[in-house]
């Protein structure tokens, strides 16, 4: 179990969003890219999606979160976001991994985009066939 007083890093990814995340016991506080939680991510969708460890571990308000988020868009770096804190929440308390792996939080989405192929006008997407 890691020292209480220190800081702890994770990293969360999704798509092609890479989120390093601080957490540092405190009261609460979210700092994403040096903008406050709700500044960076106006849809409520994707604030519960960030705070969804600490609700399910029971942490509200334990911990402050400082997040470098780059890449991607707003919906997968909020994942990313929520994939870094529920792994530093694991290295703060080995106890909370069986909450956090039934809700699925500690699992990486591992789907990508697909490259477009040659003579396609997307990855699977066939030109309009023509019988004349």
């Amino acid at each position: 179990m890691a020292e209480s007083a220190s800081v702890i890093w994770a990293t969360g990814k999704r798509k092609t969003a890479v989120a390093r995340v601080r957490l540092i016991p405190g009261t609460g506080t979210i700092r994403i890219n040096d903008r406050s939680f709700e500044d960076y991510f106006p849809r409520e969708t994707s604030r519960m999606k960030i705070l969804e460890p600490f609700e399910i571990t029971e942490t509200v308000g334990q911990y402050d979160v400082l997040a470098n988020v780059r890449g991607g868009g707003i919906s997968a770096q909020a994942s990313a976001v929520q994939l870094g804190i529920s792994r530093a929440l694991v290295k703060v308390a080995e106890s909370l991994r069986p909450a956090l792996r039934k809700a699925g939080l500690l699992t990486r989405d591992p789907r990508e985009v697909e490259r477009k192929k040659y003579g396609r006008h997307k990855a699977r997407k066939r030109p309009q066939y023509s019988k004349r």
